[in-house]
């Protein structure tokens, strides 16, 4: 048995010595970016198109903006019925649901009609009226929606629910383009999804993926901070881009599934953990639970968290008791 392992040691590839190719595509909404070292270009362009091919696969399962998404397909299902859906969409409503019950609805994914009408009211740059937001809180709540495991289905609670995957599917997404790469002997990668990005082994020579985040000092003031990571995830969610300013008040884009609105808390969180989708779904329920809740929230699950508060004169970043990217 012994010399059977040693032999099969001596035909891993040295990856060292290998090219770095970079690859950025528009999915999901996003820039869509790979860096990865391969052995030459021809193969680099070959598992970089399946990678993609596999994202692509995913957002024709969890768009919803697509209608014929399998998303937006269960979402108009007659209630009560039992639905049989994807592996991969019964996996990522397992995890959505789980995080909806461990935040008591401060992360929801049958939040689409609220969510719907902050696109449009960003846009329009009005409030929606308060009927309107009423009405679609109705239709909200993670408990609208029952699966099974076993049988692999799911079965809608109310009619006609709008289901976003917003804070979840980009990290998912990612998180299976690296499994792309893991497949095809690639080692040392970088995955990114607009703000939420995995790594794998390091860039040779290197002690990791070189990521610069937002910092603040003693007097308030921002500077980039440069880390290197590996074998990590890391998402950050909040209002620093996309927002809307509406009678002097400015509303996140990310929205408060237990009340409808806007956050207006301008807040930043990132969360780094072992996989794109645990640190993409959490980061966006430390935000909406708030500082003093998000906090608390993250330390019982000794989550890597960091807060970066953006109201107020000075901006101020908290830690997580278990944040160790700093070090």
């Amino acid at each position: 048995m012994l010399g059977s392992a040693m032999g099969c040691l001596t035909n891993v590839p040295d990856d060292s010595e290998w090219e770095r190719f970079e690859y950025v595509e528009p999915e999901m909404g996003v820039d869509f970016h790979l860096k990865f070292y391969a052995p030459n270009r021809p193969e680099a362009e070959r598992i970089a198109k399946a990678a993609y091919a596999r994202v692509e696969e995913l957002n024709g399962i969890f768009s919803d903006y697509d209608p014929g998404s399998e998303l937006n397909r269960l979402g108009r299902a007659p209630v009560g019925e039992p639905v049989a859906v994807s592996p991969e969409l019964l996996d990522i409503l397992q995890r959505a649901q789980a995080l909806a019950r461990d935040t008591r609805g401060a992360f929801d994914v049958t939040a689409g009609p609220s969510v719907r009408f902050w696109r449009q009211a960003r846009k329009r740059g009005q409030m929606p009226r308060v009927e309107e937001l009423q009405a679609a809180q109705k239709r909200v709540g993670y408990q609208q929606l029952s699966l099974n495991a076993v049988n692999r289905t799911v079965s809608l609670r109310a009619a006609n629910l709008q289901l976003d995957l917003g804070g979840i599917a980009k990290g998912y997404a990612v998180d299976e383009a690296m499994a792309v790469l893991k497949a095809n002997g690639i080692a040392r990668a970088y995955v990114a999804a607009d703000s939420d990005l995995l790594t794998s082994g390091p860039p040779p020579d290197k002690a990791g993926w070189k990521i610069e985040l937002r910092n603040v000092d003693e007097f308030g003031n921002f500077y980039p901070r440069t880390v290197f990571l590996k074998q990590i995830a890391l998402s950050t969610s909040g209002d620093t881009e996309q927002f809307v300013e509406i009678n002097g008040r400015r509303y996140s884009h990310i929205v408060d599934p237990r009340t409808g609105i806007g956050l207006t808390s301008r807040m930043q969180t990132t969360v780094v953990a072992a996989d794109s989708v645990t640190a993409d779904s959490h980061a966006t329920a430390v935000c909406v639970l708030g500082k003093q809740a998000g906090l608390q929230f993250a330390d019982r699950r000794k989550l890597q968290t960091l807060v970066l508060e953006l109201a107020g004169n000075r901006p101020q970043v908290t830690p997580s008791r278990a944040w160790k990217v700093w070090e």
